[in-house]
């Protein structure tokens, strides 16, 4: 196969082997392989080419695995991923693949692909932190890391398996070995690093009231999902400290005191003598929406409320609004309110105990989760809404993220659909229970409120992403500061 050919085909079959690793496919040791493949397709490459070959392999990553967002805005899909995957192609200009000596490379690979995903988890409008590969290790051995480096240190560690796997390709075995010892000791200190310590044992009950995937707000019934989760609330078993409804399953103008939901959202609470949560969009006006989660005592009376702060771009808020209804006219698509952003920190204190609450798209940010525990929250909320989406990609990589913020902040987990996927998910990342899609279900299961903090909960994910670029650094000052005459390239690369 000639050069011209095997450069690129060699780039998409490491993007799809990253995509094949990331939820609802999951398999996990793929994503070695492909940051592997990367490595060497980045070896001896002139920019022009590094650029371009970490380019399409990022469009064969992210044009399968980010798919959904075709239900959110189909012209924003494809920009996405050019988008995105030019800041893949960046991260291969990064690294310097004509380096004197071969182990300069590989100081830079792992540190530029994780300035990669960082940048895209936060660029542009807040950022699209899905079909990431700290994801697809959420239920692999790797995943544990986040508890001392967050989920970006997952990163780290997966393209630093990566580049132990290119150096055993080029029988460089004291690089190789030195990498992957390097990745168990990682994940051997995250095993016996500090955690959190349990306070008490409540019993929870997460209920998902089923009904049709593929539905949006503006053609549903919203009193219909309100009887369903009210219908499924009667299969809650008392006695119940804490029960969690789902996002936006109660839409009403104005505030919820004042609508006939809320008073059945009172008279649920007393009844079942609980402290519930429920997810409540509030219209406040022609143009604004409120997101909340509400909390109901067990007298029946309102409690705090938490209001959501990072919104969905396009789906929950429009950037730039009028420039693109201009563009777009008035068939646009877009919503036609805009979420208010909340500021308020990311905790509910109620009678079942601190809960810190991370409504819908906030779980798939570290800084969110981390957020409502440094607050005190004992426990942590994700009530969210995926009924929209025709397939469970968003729903499946959702469940991912709250097992790495439960890794993360060593807390129990509780997510909330509507139509699933719910879920109970321990402080360990294992998940403990889970719906289907559309079916009528409680989740019930006896859950630790956790007080205390990890190294990743107190540093966050800024350390991990200082190390990176200094790496990236190191790596050019060493490939421009100690020229070798006469190195000659590998024989045995693949990007020969």
């Amino acid at each position: 196969m000639g050069t011209r050919v095997r450069g690129p085909a060699l780039a998409i079959l490491a993007g799809l082997l990253l995509a094949a690793s990331v939820p609802p496919f999951g398999w996990w040791p793929a994503a070695f392989i492909g940051v592997a493949i990367w490595d060497q397709l980045l070896a001896g490459a002139r920019p022009r080419a590094r650029f371009l070959r970490s380019f399409l392999m990022a469009v064969a990553w992210f044009a399968p695995t980010m798919l959904w967002m075709v239900e959110l805005t189909a012209v924003g899909y494809p920009i996405a991923v050019i988008v995105y995957a030019a800041m893949v192609g960046l991260a291969g200009v990064a690294v310097p693949g004509q380096a004197s000596r071969s182990w300069i490379r590989w100081i830079a690979v792992p540190a530029a692909f994780t300035l990669a995903e960082i940048t895209r988890w936060t660029l542009p409008f807040g950022g699209v932190p899905l079909a990431t590969t700290a994801m697809s290790q959420a239920a692999a051995p790797l995943g544990q890391i986040a508890r001392v480096l967050c989920a970006i240190g997952v990163v780290f560690a997966v393209a630093l398996v990566g580049v132990s796997l290119s150096a055993a390709w080029e029988r460089r075995w004291v690089v190789a070995c030195g990498a992957l010892a390097f990745v168990v000791a990682l994940w051997g200190f995250a095993m016996v690093a500090p955690r959190g310590d349990e306070v008490r044992v409540i019993r929870a009950a997460v209920v998902q009231g089923g009904g049709p995937q593929g539905t949006h707000a503006a053609t549903s019934d919203s009193l219909a999902v309100f009887r369903r989760h009210l219908d499924a609330s009667a299969d809650v078993h008392t006695p119940v400290d804490l029960v969690v409804w789902p996002e936006n399953v109660v839409d009403v103008e104005g505030p919820i005191g004042a609508n006939l939901q809320g008073a059945a959202l009172s008279a649920l609470a007393e009844k079942l003598d609980t402290t519930l949560v429920a997810g409540v969009t509030e219209g406040v006006d022609a143009h604004t929406f409120t997101n909340v989660a509400q909390v109901y005592l067990p007298d029946g009376s309102e409690g705090e409320r938490y209001e959501k702060v990072r919104r969905v771009p396009f789906g929950e808020y429009v950037p730039m609004r009028s420039f693109i209804e201009w563009a777009g006219g008035s068939n646009s698509g877009l919503p036609v309110r805009d979420a208010r952003a909340g500021t308020g920190p990311a905790v509910l204190h109620t009678p079942a105990g601190s809960l810190a609450v991370a409504i819908s798209w906030e779980i798939f940010f570290t800084n969110r989760g981390r957020d409502g525990v440094l607050h005190g929250g004992e426990i942590l909320l994700n009530p969210t809404n995926g009924s929209s989406y025709w397939l469970t990609e968003v729903q499946s990589q959702q469940v991912a993220s709250s097992r790495l913020r439960a890794i993360e902040n060593d807390r129990w987990v509780l997510q909330a659909a509507p139509t699933g996927f719910s879920a109970i998910v321990n402080p360990a990342g294992r998940l403990i229970d889970r719906t289907g899609i559309s079916e009528r279900a409680v989740l019930e299961h006896e859950v630790g409120m956790r007080s205390g903090d990890t190294i990743a909960t107190r540093m966050g994910p800024n350390p991990m992403v200082g190390a990176s670029a200094l790496l990236v650094a190191l790596a050019w000052w060493l490939a421009l500061g100690r020229p070798v005459p006469g190195r000659r390239r590998s024989s045995d690369s693949l990007s020969s």
